[in-house]
């Protein structure tokens, strides 16, 4: 990594990191988000943070943290700056993908990414009253969710979660033959989709989080993890 990159990474994460430079080597030293950091910070900037550590991620660039002096700042409250609505998958901690610490994320977690009144309701909560800037619909590609609506699984209450999928496979008109979780770009394009959709949803579902949002107290965005090569792209960033 060349000091370019770490100075351009500094100053997008600069309210919560600490530069030191020791024979051309950047290291980020990050601490906990304060509510003085909170208050700064503009969903702009909170996405930035996202892409600058899941940049750190795929080059395997670790921020150093003390984890435990993160517990001490944040015994007595949190202040993260992001929301992430994320599948289950073992592969997708959002804390990791985006080299995030103690108190920096809210992480809602459920197979396939879906959105219901409970998710909806703790991403207000997220946002309306911890305070977070945005929030992020993150797929994933060869997810067995998407694979398992896409060969139409039935097996109990599984059934039930796979539906709320099914849009998001009627919507995908590319793919002509082999409609099924084997073929990996319609499986892909059917998780862009339900990313998309689920966007879509929450802007519609909710009043408060639509509000912020038009009130640029908030952005609320998708994207989708690449699991060969760790990256997230974003999507309609503008």
């Amino acid at each position: 990594m060349n000091a370019s990159y770490g100075v351009r990474a500094f100053k997008r994460t600069i309210t919560s990191c600490i530069l030191a430079v020791s024979n051309s080597t950047i290291l980020y030293f990050m601490r906990s988000h304060t509510k003085e950091t909170q208050d700064e910070l503009s969903p702009e900037h909170a996405l930035e943070i996202l892409i600058e550590g899941n940049e750190r991620f795929v080059n395997n660039i670790k921020a150093h943290r003390n984890l435990l002096q993160q517990v001490n700042e944040t015994s007595s409250g949190q202040f993260p700056f992001a929301a992430v609505l994320s599948c289950i998958d073992s592969r997708t901690s959002a804390e990791l993908i985006f080299d995030q610490g103690l108190g920096d994320i809210l992480s809602i977690r459920i197979a396939g990414n879906i959105l219901n009144e409970d998710i909806l309701g703790s991403m207000e909560l997220a946002c309306k009253i911890a305070g977070s800037k945005l929030i992020v619909v993150l797929g994933h590609t060869k997810c067995g969710a998407i694979e398992g609506a896409c060969n139409n699984i039935v097996l109990g209450n599984i059934t039930n979660l796979l539906k709320k999928i099914s849009p998001a496979i009627e919507k995908e008109t590319e793919t002509t033959s082999n409609r099924n979780g084997s073929n990996r770009i319609f499986v892909e394009n059917v998780a862009t989709i339900n990313v998309n959709l689920t966007v879509q949803k929450i802007k519609q579902q909710s009043a408060l989080l639509a509000e912020m949002e038009q009130k640029k107290e908030i952005k609320i965005i998708g994207g989708l993890y690449d699991l060969d090569t760790g990256i997230v792209t974003f999507f309609n960033r503008e």
